[in-house]
């Protein structure tokens, strides 16, 4: 495998889920912004598409199977992560309000749950600028 002399940003993939008018967020284990709301996501694998990476991340860190995401929009302000240069893609989903769905925290999440639209809490690196444009985005209230 080639080593690259200069330095390269990561690449990571994050998850919006929606329902019923309410996000899918987890809350962080782990440094940055450990204990901290966000969406579910992570550095995407060598051996990974960004669909599959996203897919697998939103699994492991909530336990939701998802295959239906689709892809919103990239995001790589340069201070957008404290630990390193960061780009990353969003994907989101609409879950069907007639369908039941479970979630468990897993991985480097402490915690998970649903928050309204409407009342999000305090949000990690700038999730909070992405849920608003998704929002606007889809035509939903909210943020």
């Amino acid at each position: 495998m080639y080593s690259y002399s200069y330095p390269r940003p990561a690449y990571t993939v994050d998850a919006a889920l929606l329902y019923r008018g309410n996000i899918l967020l987890i809350k962080r284990g782990k440094e940055p912004y450990k204990g901290q709301w966000a969406l579910p996501g992570g550095f995407m694998e060598m051996d990974e598409t960004p669909e599959t990476a996203v897919a697998r991340e939103l699994f492991e860190e909530t336990a939701v199977d998802c295959q239906n995401l689709q892809q919103f929009k990239t995001y790589g302000a340069i201070d957008r992560d404290p630990r390193h240069r960061t780009i990353s893609t969003v994907f989101y989903y609409q879950w069907p309000s007639h369908q039941s769905i479970e979630t468990t925290a897993g991985d480097d999440a402490a915690a998970v749950q649903w928050f309204s639209l409407n009342d999000l809490p305090a949000l990690a690196f700038d999730h909070q600028l992405i849920i608003k444009e998704l929002v606007d985005f889809l035509g939903l209230q909210g943020v």
